[in-house]
């Protein structure tokens, strides 16, 4: 396959990451093309130019963009003795993070289903459509604590 083949699969694929994060999670595709590309670049640490060049973004978007996905911990800014540029790599433990984010607002929405299931009076459709929630986050909960993420 030629550099250039190769260059093409590597974009077509961090489109396919943004178009996720758009789907999945609301995010603007910038976003996505950013975790994208810093998860398959090559070297790991990217400059904002590099980035900003690699996905066709503005420098004046990918800047508010990197600042975002620092501040919540899934990006992180790298300096290099000597060097003014500052660089840009996913954290290590980026997916995690995500994860654990996910549980903690299903466990949050799990509160909300017992005051429900409280309210609706425990018999009668509506406490059956608010106990298949609960029970699915209870499911889900139960399964991370007996199988916990390890690296």
């Amino acid at each position: 396959m030629s550099t250039e083949e190769q260059q093409d699969r590597l974009l077509r694929w961090v489109e396919r990451v943004a178009a996720f994060c758009v789907e999945e999670w609301g995010l603007p595709p910038i976003t996505g093309r950013i975790l994208g590309w810093l998860m398959i670049c090559d070297p790991a640490e990217q400059s904002a130019g590099q980035i900003a060049e690699v996905i066709q973004a503005s420098r004046a978007s990918l800047t508010s963009n990197m600042r975002f996905l620092t501040a919540i911990g899934l990006v992180k800014k790298v300096r290099r003795p000597g060097d003014r540029v500052s660089y840009y790599r996913i954290e290590d433990d980026a997916w995690q993070k995500v994860i654990q984010r996910k549980l903690e607002s299903l466990s949050a929405f799990g509160e909300i289903a017992d005051e429900g299931l409280d309210i609706a009076g425990g018999e009668g459709d509506r406490t059956e459509r608010i106990k298949a929630a609960h029970d699915s986050l209870t499911w889900l909960q139960s399964l991370a604590a007996r199988h916990p993420l390890r690296r």
